[in-house]
């Protein structure tokens, strides 16, 4: 579950700080008040592509930090990926840093940085995001075959595992035979060319990788035999015997005779006099081997000019087939592979084929047993899906999934469609084609209800999910988003009060134009909000209080209440000068109960405001019906 949100300088907010329910929360605002921007959050902290537009304007950088209850999945997740656990919730962060074209972000889970791929992996775990044109994408074909499969149980899945093995073999048995094929009919001319490039790099015989580097050392070495005699002479001579002077070692030898001298009254310079002895006898080694190596070096006349003849044959092959030579010894490698195949050494376009059909009669079958799975979890997702649909107000309406046969891919050999009938007496009809904008949303709600039952997911959220919807059905849409909310977390975005009634926990989320003092002052407070409608309120309210004693007392509580909100908002928020910069920004209030009938009451509208009032007020009880029948 997702316990906590806080948000700095993404978009068009500053600093928020918003600690989210169990149940349905419910998000409410104008429209383009900046809801879909914490959906945006939501999924930018969770691994979501990276945006430079979400780096809030004057900023660099922008940091989301969302923390979630810990379950037994999610702890052993952080485990397998060595990731520190305390207490029984975890904490995702992401920072993003604006560039000159670009952003560039760092994800931590507990403090501990983490790649893209972990962060997609855990987000599977912890929450599924049902955002806005979803519903279209239901008519793909692809996305109902990954809903019928997710449907299934674990024998599916090892079944379509075992298509895709059984399907990339056969794809490899068929682009073998295909290139075998095309080699055949291009045959004459191929083994002509291939036959002289492999006379030619056969003669050469280039073997060796490493050979054309081995020959230009060699090649120095010879060249330079003179020099290197004369100077290991005097090394030789400077370390360890000098016609001309003392060599290293009587220096040396002098240093230990008196060291040892030394020793005779102080047993301190020991040490020292044990390194000498050890450098005497190196020096004395480095003599020996230096005499040596010079006595070893010849002058090979002949050797040098082979060895000029064999670099300059190398580096004129290379050019010629512009190849260096670990690739030119690769390509006549890849030669002889192809005379042995066009020659008949390989294997026959016959017994390719025979091949190729043996591993094609596999998947096939491989195929038939993930269609016979499918017909399965399509019949169990059937009856499932109509269960759902029903108390959405499609109390007649009929579902089927389509199998149809196509030619295998690594998906199997299946073309899956939805096949949908809203109402009586019409045939089933691909989804896309009959559904209506509510019925689409509906019928997702559905699914994401079905899946609900099998997926131990925390939180689920939703993007308008009952747009083109109202009345009757915007009722039973909010009846089942708050039955999701007893067995999971729900976050849903919405402009129905019927939704926001049912509500376990209710957001306000607004626009603000601030001047810049402003918004370095209140950096971090979340003040009410104050609104045209907040002031018209009061106004309605007042004037409606010639009703009845009870019914005026209640609403002059209220718009006491309200004109509180906005002479504290006044107080605390100076208006813009002229000379101040003027901002906008996004807060999210939670609801108190007064307060979340002053929003239903404005998202239901009317009128008056006291009807508007009155409409809020039976919502809300019927809301609270609800609640105590379930």
């Amino acid at each position: 579950m997702l316990v906590s949100l806080k948000i700095e300088n993404f978009a068009l907010i500053d600093q928020l700080d918003l600690e989210l329910q169990p149940g349905l929360n419910v998000l409410t605002g104008e429209t383009g008040a900046g809801k879909s921007i914490i959906l945006d959050a939501i999924d930018a902290v969770l691994g979501g592509k990276a945006s430079g537009r979400w780096v809030r304007t004057g900023t660099d950088k922008a940091h989301i930090e969302a923390a979630f209850n810990l379950d037994s999945r999610v702890s052993s997740w952080l485990k397998e990926n060595e990731i520190p656990t305390k207490g029984d919730l975890f904490v995702c962060r992401r920072e993003l840093t604006a560039g000159k074209n670009s952003v560039r972000s760092k994800s931590r889970l507990n403090g501990v940085v983490v790649k893209k791929p972990q962060m997609d992996e855990l987000r599977r775990l912890l929450i599924e995001i049902t955002a806005q044109g979803q519903t279209m994408q239901l008519g793909s074909p692809d996305i109902q075959r990954d809903w019928l499969d997710g449907f299934g149980d674990k024998t599916l899945v090892k079944q379509k595992q075992q298509v895709a093995t059984d399907y990339e073999t056969a794809a490899a048995a068929k682009k073998l035979l295909d290139t075998c094929r095309r080699a055949e009919q291009q045959r004459t001319d191929q083994l002509d060319m291939f036959e002289f490039q492999s006379k030619e790099l056969t003669a050469a015989a280039i073997e060796d990788p490493n050979e054309l580097e081995s020959l230009q050392i060699e090649h120095h070495r010879l060249s330079h035999s003179v020099e290197l005699q004369q100077q290991s002479y005097q090394t030789y001579q400077l370390l360890y015997e000098n016609d001309e002077g003392e060599a290293c070692t009587d220096m040396l030898g002098q240093a230990e005779a008196t060291l040892s001298d030394m020793l005779r009254f102080d047993p301190e310079v020991e040490a020292i006099l044990e390194m000498v002895g050890e450098a005497i006898a190196q020096v004395q080694e480095a003599g020996r081997q230096i005499n040596a190596y010079g006595e070893n070096i010849e002058t090979d006349p002949e050797r040098l000019e082979e060895i000029d003849q064999r670099i300059a044959q190398l580096q004129q092959l290379c050019r010629k087939y512009n190849r260096d030579l670990p690739a030119l010894i690769e390509y006549y490698q890849g030669i002889q592979a192809s005379l042995a195949a066009l020659t008949g050494d390989g294997q026959s376009i016959e017994d390719l084929e025979a091949d190729y059909k043996q591993k094609q009669t596999v998947l096939l079958k491989s195929c038939d047993q993930l269609t016979k799975l499918r017909q399965t979890a399509a019949e169990k997702l059937e009856k499932n899906l109509v269960a759902q649909l029903k108390p959405l107000a499609m109390e007649r309406v009929k579902f089927k999934v389509g199998i149809q046969s196509q030619a295998p891919t690594i998906h199997g050999a299946d073309l899956i469609s939805f096949l949908f009938s809203p109402n009586p007496g019409e045939p089933l009809q691909p989804l896309l084609e009959i559904a209506s904008g509510g019925e689409m949303s509906r019928f997702l709600l559905a699914l994401k209800a079905c899946f609900s039952s099998i997926d131990p997911i925390g939180t689920m959220v939703f993007d308008e999910i009952d747009v083109g919807v109202s009345g009757r059905v915007a009722q039973a849409i909010a009846e089942k988003l708050y039955q999701l909310g007893q067995s999971h977390q729900v976050l849903c975005v919405t402009h129905q009060p019927l939704v926001a009634a049912m509500a376990d926990a209710h957001y306000h989320v607004g626009k603000h134009v601030v001047s810049a003092p402003l918004e370095i002052s209140a950096k971090g407070r979340q003040p009410k909000r104050k609104t045209a409608a907040s002031k018209s309120a009061v106004a309605d309210i007042t004037a409606d209080s010639s009703n009845s004693s009870e019914e005026a007392k209640a609403r002059a509580k209220i718009a006491a209440q309200v004109k509180q909100a906005a002479d504290q908002q006044k107080g605390a928020e100076p208006e813009a000068t002229a000379d101040a910069e003027e901002r906008t920004i996004v807060k999210v209030t939670p609801l108190d109960a007064l307060e979340r009938r002053e929003e239903l009451a404005q998202l239901a509208g009317g009128k008056s405001h006291s009807e508007a009032i009155a409409f809020a007020d039976s919502l809300l009880l019927q809301a609270e019906t609800i609640r105590k029948a379930g």
